[in-house]
Order: structure tokens, then C-alpha cells, then sequence
């Protein structure tokens, strides 16, 4: 008896075994969606980095290579929109971030950042944030706000994030374009966060706007390579995902006039040997991040907070996009301090660039590939 239980064990273990091997990836996502439902509003993008949600419910959403296009209600794809100004694609770079006007329903002005090149060296390229105005299926009267003033041959870290402040001023994020130590320099733009008006100028209570050496519109630094950026609803903070090295990803409150520390500090390593960076992890004047992960990195990029009741008992959490861990991960606060993380939607199997919670409360995620998707996020 106990010979023949033992036999239909082995071969009940030999089922699931050959039934686990069965399941087709679509299944497999199914199963590991933890009571999510994602929903494909739009697909075929490539590459696409960022969207914003218009007043008539369509979606504007730019794409790497340099296109940005409008996402209608039944998900078709409009033709690029004329009149961007040239985008510098390639590497990490491309057409970037893309915001409105805090006016947008009676000026229809946005904004968006994208790296452009040298006039005298096309392999040389900074990041730059433009505006114009959205009419019908172009883009009137771009031009340029802000750039950053040396360009780089390098093709990594140029952010980038933009999002409006209550007062309406303009932070934009950048990345330290692999200059490292430009990152400490408040002469430079790399490696920072800027405060603008809409037109690219400083204000007049920027930290440093009365230092003659220093970049004006710097708001803090000590920045390797912003791509998440979004306000706290109820306490009005800018809080800023860090793209770090090896194991060195950082999550921050981003203060006036504050430096975070890169590369003189970090929890990281380098990627090609865990080779140590800077000093240490700590030094007097430099801030320490509210939370970071390690030793494998995330790769966090786009972050919201989420004000909706949509999603029962996560109300006032934030959402980050993943795109190394390839999910949505959802951290629960209290005051500045991390108590509960839990990485969502791990089942789409896809780098997510970008997360914005929509008109409808529901989140939505960009996932960052070739055939690139806008996902809704349904409960």
C-alpha cells in the first residue's frame, strides 16, 4: 500500500512538473499580477518615455527616436506631430519628458526635454527643455527654454524629469552626463535639479541665484541621473528617484539648496568590477536618501503619488517604475520614513520608464521596449 501511495506521489509531482512547463507566458502573467488587471490602452510605441494626460481625455506621449504623438480614446496612434524642434536619439538619449502648462486649457503650451546635439559636433549632446503650443496635430512656436550649456560625447545619464510647483515654477532633473564630478560643481548643469520659471529663468529666491559663479537656476545637487520627480499632495515636497550605480539607487527629498552627495558619496558600486566610489556613504553637508536599494540595483525612473480612492487602502502611497526589477513598485509612508514596499504587475515582464495616475484615478504605466505599451492598472 504504502509502495503504491508512494508511486502516486511520484507521479502526481511528475504532473505538475509537466503542467508548470505547459503554462505559456501569458498565463504566467496572469498569475502574478496580485489582483491587478493591466489593461493595453495603446501600443506599437517605441520606446516611448513619458506621457501627459490632455483636457479631452486623449493621451500625448513622446517617443525616444523623436517623435511625439496623441493617443485617442479607442488607443489609435496619431502621425508624429510636426514642428518639435531636432531630437539627438541614440544611446540614452532622445525626446524625453513631456508636461503642460498649468494654463494648458486656454494657452495649450507644453513642455518636454530631449538631448539635441552640437552644431559642430553631432556626437556631442546635452539636454535641453523646450516649449511650444499643442495646435490640432502640431507643435507651434517650439523653441528652447533652457539648455544645458556643455555638451558631452558620452551617451549616458541625461535625465530627465519636469513637473510644475504649486507657484508654477518649472523643476526640471538632469543627469550628470558621465561628467561625475561636474555633479558637485553649482556652475554646471549636470548632475542637477533646476528651478525655473517658464521661460528657463531663475527666480529670484533660487538658492543660488545671488552667486555670481554658480548656475542660477540650481536647486540642488549632488545628482547622478533624475528620472522620477512628482510633489507630495499633502506636504507640497518634491521627491526625486536617483538612477544610481551598482546597488546605489536612491530615493529623496529634495530640499532647497541641498547637495545629495554623488559622487562623493554613495551606497553603490561600479558596475564593471563593485569597485568603490567616492568616500564612503556619509559626510557632514550632504544629505542621506529617505530610502535606497542594494546590492541590486532597480533602476528607478518615473514615480506619482497616488491621490485617488481607486485602489483600496493605498491611497497617498507612491508608485515607481522599475526598469531593471521590470515592475511597479509601491511604497508605503510615514512621514519621511519607508515602512512597506511590494514590487506590482511583476507578470508583464517589461521595464516600466514611466507612471502617472490619470483624470480617472486609475495608475498608468509606459513600458520601455521596442513595441512599447500605456498600460492601465485596474483593481
Amino acid at each position: 500500500m504504502l509502495k503504491r501511495k508512494g508511486w502516486i506521489l511520484l507521479l502526481a509531482a511528475i504532473v505538475a512538473l509537466a503542467l508548470a512547463a505547459w503554462v505559456t507566458p501569458k498565463v504566467l502573467r496572469r498569475l502574478d499580477m496580485q489582483g491587478l488587471r493591466p489593461v493595453t490602452v495603446a501600443k506599437g510605441l517605441e520606446h516611448p518615455w513619458a506621457i501627459a494626460f490632455l483636457p479631452d481625455g486623449r493621451i500625448l506621449v513622446t517617443e525616444r527616436p523623436g517623435r511625439m504623438r496623441i493617443v485617442s480614446a479607442d488607443g489609435a496612434l496619431s502621425e508624429p506631430l510636426a514642428g518639435l524642434l531636432p531630437v539627438a536619439s541614440g544611446d540614452e538619449g532622445g525626446l524625453l519628458d513631456v508636461v503642460l502648462d498649468p494654463g494648458f486649457s486656454v494657452n495649450r503650451t507644453i513642455y518636454w526635454s530631449f538631448s539635441e546635439s552640437s552644431d559642430s559636433s553631432p556626437q556631442a549632446r546635452s539636454t535641453a527643455v523646450a516649449r511650444g503650443r499643442l495646435i490640432d496635430d502640431r507643435v507651434a512656436d517650439a523653441r528652447v527654454i533652457f539648455r544645458q550649456p556643455v555638451k558631452s560625447e558620452d551617451g549616458s545619464h541625461f535625465g530627465s524629469r519636469l513637473v510644475f510647483a504649486r507657484d508654477g515654477s518649472l523643476f526640471v532633473g538632469l543627469g550628470d552626463r558621465g561628467a561625475r564630478r561636474d555633479a558637485q560643481d553649482v556652475a554646471s548643469a549636470h548632475g542637477k535639479i533646476l528651478r525655473m520659471d517658464v521661460q528657463g529663468n531663475a527666480l529670484s529666491d533660487n538658492p543660488l541665484a545671488s552667486t555670481p559663479s554658480a548656475l542660477h537656476q540650481v536647486w540642488s545637487w549632488g545628482h547622478r541621473n533624475i528620472q522620477g520627480m512628482a510633489f507630495h499632495p499633502e506636504t507640497g515636497e518634491l521627491w526625486a528617484t536617483d538612477h544610481g550605480p551598482q546597488g546605489g539607487d536612491e530615493l529623496n527629498v529634495i530640499e532647497r539648496g541641498k547637495n545629495y552627495g554623488w559622487p562623493t558619496i554613495t551606497y553603490g558600486t561600479e558596475y564593471a568590477d563593485s569597485a568603490k566610489i567616492g568616500e564612503g556613504t556619509a559626510k557632514s553637508g550632504m544629505e542621506q536618501p529617505v530610502t535606497w536599494w542594494g546590492p541590486i540595483s532597480i533602476a528607478p525612473s518615473g514615480m506619482a503619488f497616488l491621490t485617488s480612492d481607486r485602489y483600496p487602502g493605498w491611497k497617498g502611497q507612491l508608485f515607481i517604475g522599475n526598469l531593471r526589477g521590470r515592475a511597479l513598485l509601491r511604497v508605503k509612508l510615514d512621514g519621511r520614513k519607508v515602512i512597506e514596499q511590494q514590487r506590482l504587475v511583476t507578470g508583464l515582464l517589461e521595464r516600466i520608464r514611466d507612471v502617472r495616475q490619470g483624470p480617472d484615478g486609475w495608475l498608468y504605466v509606459v513600458t520601455n521596449s521596442p513595441e512599447g505599451r500605456i498600460i492601465r492598472i485596474e483593481r
